[in-house]
């Protein structure tokens, strides 16, 4: 709005009777206009009345500038008459001043060990509700060996067809490029020594063992499991779970065990695939960068690379498929009742799951070379 204009919203009067009334006369456009400041009062001033007969239109930083106003007339002692004010004014005014403001309670100082003690409660409380959901995923198992769970087996179909062809093409991507990584750094080291032939057990043990499990458990737990975690959370907010249970169906059983047994059936195919891909991935590194034949490599892999490399990677493709299950569906079935919760449910439940995944390689590694497995 031009500057004059803004100057000529709000001017001050005085009227001297019995006691001394300030009036402040409200004109025209009131749009994005500067606060209002007390001029200085005559003695003896009591009240400050405004006029608003010549008001056009005005925005929010009218009743704003009012609230201030006011409520810097009840610090020095004046009354504000707001009778002349417009009824959807008034009622604004009005509104603002019978909500209470609020004050920030003073935040007492927690010492470390306060602190790490709230954290120890976080993680029990964390791991309880983890353990109860799992004898619930128990029991839920043995209601459907008993052929008494709630159950659709085409849902199993449709998570199948979810975490399994849909994910081909990301599996297949950082299956070939983990290969193809593993073989170029391992080529490094092997050229020093003129040991090029041994980038073929390189691929083989490593991709079948470890890499091809791991990388193919990081990409679900970030694709399905918070997929899982989304979709669960959403319905959580619609009350779509609590129509479940009102019904007598439970939501472990009808939600959780399709996408548990789903996933878990198709990890360690995708595990078996991206197994093949990454082995394809370093014989090209083999074949093309360090000058060997294919059956050099091909012989090579065959005769250093166990089947119990193999069966490890799918072991493990095979955990990794529950706990990113067990993660992505109890994040979800926690999940508040906001919209913010469903994104901090999926973030949650992709966390988690890396955590799991890294926890149990650790493990696993640890057991299989102890046992010289």
């Amino acid at each position: 709005m031009p500057e004059d204009t803004a100057k000529d919203c709000k001017k001050w009067s005085f009227d001297n009777g019995d006691s001394i009334t300030a009036v402040l006369h409200v004109a025209g456009e009131w749009q994005a206009v500067e606060e209002i400041a007390l001029p200085p009062m005559p003695n003896g001033t009591k009240s400050i009345a405004i006029d608003a007969s010549l008001l056009g239109k005005w925005d929010a930083s009218l009743p704003v500038s009012l609230f201030k106003l006011q409520k810097l007339c009840k610090e020095r002692g004046f009354v504000l008459e707001t009778s002349a004010l417009p009824e959807g004014l008034k009622m604004l005014l009005s509104l603002a001043m019978s909500t209470p403001a609020k004050t920030m309670a003073p935040q007492e100082h927690i010492g470390i060990f306060a602190r790490i003690g709230e954290l120890a409660e976080k993680v029990i409380a964390s791991c309880r509700v983890g353990l109860e959901f799992i004898g619930a995923i128990l029991i839920a198992l043995g209601k459907l060996l008993l052929f008494r769970a709630h159950m659709r087996w085409k849902d199993v179909w449709c998570e199948i067809i979810k975490a399994g062809p849909d994910a081909v093409f990301i599996v297949s991507l950082i299956g070939f490029l983990m290969g193809l990584i593993l073989a170029f750094i391992g080529a490094i080291p092997l050229k020093w020594f003129r040991a090029q032939l041994y980038i073929a057990s390189l691929i083989g043990i490593g991709m079948l063992r470890l890499m091809a499990a791991v990388m193919t458990g990081v990409v679900m737990a970030g694709r399905t499991g918070a997929a899982f975690a989304a979709e669960l959370g959403t319905m959580q907010v619609n009350d779509e779970i609590d129509a479940l249970q009102s019904m007598g169906i439970p939501p472990v059983e009808f939600l959780v065990l399709p996408r548990l047994i789903a996933l878990t059936i198709m990890m360690p195919l995708l595990c078996i695939y991206a197994d093949l891909i990454g082995v394809i991935g370093g014989m090209i590194v083999g074949v093309y960068y360090m000058d060997l034949s294919f059956l050099e490599y091909w012989n090579q892999m065959a005769g250093t690379t166990r089947l119990a490399d193999l069966f490890v990677g799918l072991f493990t493709s095979f955990v990794f498929g529950i706990l990113i299950s067990i993660c992505g569906c109890l994040r979800g079935l926690r999940c508040g009742r906001s919209s913010a919760s469903v994104g901090q449910a999926t973030t949650s439940a992709m966390v988690s799951s890396i955590i799991c995944l890294v926890i149990s390689t650790s493990i696993i590694t640890v057991v299989t070379v102890y046992l010289n497995i």
